[in-house]
């Protein structure tokens, strides 16, 4: 249960172009919405402060492959595959937190992301007094693995959602799991109802 007016919840990157038809899909990414939907609704009824991080790339990067990145373009700023997943029930209250926007870097942590006022997130997070952070969303093995790792190296008590979260690869999925616990995260699934969405 997500409890308490010192926890936050970050949904990490939930957005189109990492779920099926999307220009950089997930697998499973669709199935994690659904329990994100869940927790967000135990976040709002238990006074818990609700966060939704967003790549917003420009079009030109070194994230992307013909720009000598990784990965395809992908949540391209002010395109469809940037907006948060169609069936995310984010709150009228929930905090955006934008990152990626730099062509130079590629924005994988929560943390170098910040408030539509400009905030850093660290910055907001500790202005808040949220000492516990749940975190669920894509991709386990990247954004999700080291919005993680910063927040543990922050000092914030972390709980990884395991079944709200999915990875572009399972075996780098399973070493983030391994990465993160041994960092010191807590790693469950605290949703009971398994078929609601």
């Amino acid at each position: 249960m997500i409890e308490g007016e010192h926890a936050g919840l970050l949904i990490v990157d939930a957005q189109n172009d990492f779920c099926s038809g999307g220009a950089l899909p997930v697998p499973d990414g669709d199935r994690a919405i659904n329990a994100l939907n869940r927790y967000i609704d135990d976040a709002v009824a238990h006074g818990a402060t609700v966060y939704a991080s967003r790549d917003w790339h420009p079009a030109v990067t070194r994230h992307f492959k013909p720009y000598g990145g990784p990965w395809p373009a992908h949540c391209v700023q002010r395109t469809d595959g940037a907006c948060f997943h169609r069936g995310l029930r984010l709150p009228a209250t929930a905090i955006v937190i934008t990152k990626g926007e730099s062509p130079d870097s590629p924005g994988y942590s929560a943390f170098e992301g910040q408030t539509p006022e400009g905030s850093l997130f660290l910055g907001d997070l500790q202005e808040r007094g949220i000492r516990h952070l749940y975190v669920g969303g894509l991709a386990t093995d990247y954004c999700v693995k080291h919005s993680v790792l910063d927040a543990l190296s922050a000092g914030f008590q972390v709980t990884v959602l395991e079944d709200a979260i999915a990875g572009v690869d399972p075996e780098g999925s399973a070493r983030a799991v391994i990465e993160m616990r041994e960092r010191g995260a807590m790693c469950c699934a605290i949703s009971t109802n398994q078929d609601g969405g």
